[in-house]
């Protein structure tokens, strides 16, 4: 049943953390059935950083959400901030959203954002929450909007750095995007045809690595690609780190894994080897139709949790439908890969 409501009560909405392929297509979905349903909806811009200071906000309506599902990024723009790490950065995100006259909050974002709304409504806060990741690793549903176009986009490089391999008789190692959770790295690499395929969920023996590209060699295949998640770690060996800086949530830059796998295999192969790290744009240019139908359906879902008073869940993709899950269910732990999911890839690699 619909909660009570004046007309034109208003939603706030924000994007959080990593941008992801698809943000557009949530905020012109909830936008779109919000307004249906009688309310009136303000942007937030910058994350929850924007509802710690009193910068600027976006009305929406039909006209602002018309074509921007169609591109990437986020029209709200993103920032990695936490309120609870900011003195009195609770109360002033509840104190903003009565000034901007904002009753109900929808929160776009990953395992930190979530996280944060998750604890927004035990504080009180009218939240409910958009699962939103490239990494695929959120809990309670099926897959998260941005990883599709994510892993399209790496298995095509992936795919195309046979050519020029194959050309020099090289081993490039393609670092990529996965912490502690390999889904990209795991589909992009049997998509794009990897003869390996390095995952945090396991680690990693150099030794057996050697021996698929000196078993390549003898079958007349005088090059080799190799899969490496940024967070995969050989057997007895630590996360490579960039720097020692974190985030708002305690997270370091991740980096230097395939560029450390590069020059160890080539000491032991005597093979010329290469890195290529492909970052961020694994994340950038516009979303895939998958993304965008997914990122579609889950706005609009959001908008329904609202008016529903569905407050503290989230909106979830559960086979083809979209469902409600209590948020705090979603984040309390990483989706990773199984181990058969593991073995599957395995099967395609030669030894």
């Amino acid at each position: 049943m619909a909660i009570t409501r004046s007309k034109n009560e208003q939603i706030a909405v924000l994007t959080g953390g990593g941008d992801a392929p698809g943000l557009n297509a949530v905020i012109r979905g909830l936008t779109t059935k919000a307004i249906s349903l009688g309310y009136d909806v303000l942007g937030i811009r910058d994350g929850w950083r924007g509802l710690l200071d009193d910068g600027e906000n976006a009305p929406l309506d039909l006209d602002e959400v018309e074509d921007i599902h169609m591109t990437g990024g986020t029209v709200l723009h993103t920032s990695r901030t936490n309120p609870y790490k900011i003195e009195g950065g609770v109360e002033q995100v509840k104190k903003n959203l009565r000034r901007l006259n904002c009753k109900y909050l929808i929160a776009i974002g990953g395992e930190d954002t979530l996280g944060v709304a998750a604890k927004l409504h035990k504080d009180g806060v009218s939240v409910v929450g958009v699962p939103k990741t490239i990494d695929n690793d959120l809990s309670e549903t099926d897959y998260t909007f941005g990883f599709d176009t994510a892993i399209t986009r790496a298995a095509e490089a992936i795919k195309n750095l046979h050519t020029t391999a194959d050309s020099h008789h090289r081993v490039i190692v393609v670092e990529v995007m996965g912490r502690h959770a390999g889904w990209m790295t795991l589909d992009a690499g049997i998509a794009g045809g990897a003869h390996a395929i390095l995952l945090p969920e396991e680690e990693f023996d150099i030794d057996e690595l050697c021996k698929i590209v000196e078993s390549r060699e003898k079958k007349g295949k005088n090059y080799t690609i190799i899969a490496a998640s940024e967070g995969a770690m050989p057997k007895g060996g630590e996360l490579k780190f960039k720097d020692t800086k974190v985030d708002a949530f305690g997270h370091k830059i991740l980096g230097g894994t395939a560029e450390q796998l590069a020059k160890k295999l080539e000491e032991m192969t005597g093979k010329e080897c290469r890195c290529v790290i492909l970052g961020h744009l694994q994340r950038a240019g516009s979303p895939t139709a998958f993304d965008i139908n997914l990122g579609t359906r889950l706005g609009i879902h959001a908008a329904k949790m609202i008016d529903e008073g569905k407050f503290g869940m989230m909106a979830a993709l559960h086979g083809t439908k979209i469902v409600s899950i209590p948020l705090e269910k979603a984040v309390e732990k990483l989706k990773t890969v199984p181990k058969y999911r593991i073995e599957e890839a395995k099967l395609f690699y030669e030894v």
